[in-house]
């Protein structure tokens, strides 16, 4: 009995992690102009930008960590292989990043 519990689980489990990556916005599937503007309208979005690669986008550093600092950021678009919401509308796509200290 217990084989066929775990085997509902793990099945019940990648059922789940497929659910998720479905919904996650795909930047492949937008224009540059719509990308940015989801960007905008949430703050900080997860936008999946093909295959199983993924990157957070953010408007401004408010929705980064206090050790946090913003840093441009592109994901490939319908129009645009290197889409910077910057260039699409007023706001900017940038991802939060930890700041390195400089030994230089």
């Amino acid at each position: 009995m217990k084989p066929i519990r775990t085997l509902a689980f793990a099945l019940a489990l990648s059922l789940t992690a497929a659910t998720a990556l479905a919904q996650r916005p795909q930047s492949p599937a937008m224009t540059c102009r719509q990308a940015a503007s989801l960007v905008f309208a949430r703050g900080a979005v997860v936008l999946g930008t093909g295959g199983h690669t993924y990157d957070r986008y953010v408007r401004d550093r408010g929705f980064c960590e206090v050790t946090e600092s913003t840093k441009p950021g592109y994901a490939p678009t319908l129009d645009n292989p290197q889409c910077s919401s910057a260039t699409a509308a007023s706001s900017r796509a940038d991802g939060c990043g930890t700041t390195e200290p400089d030994h230089g």
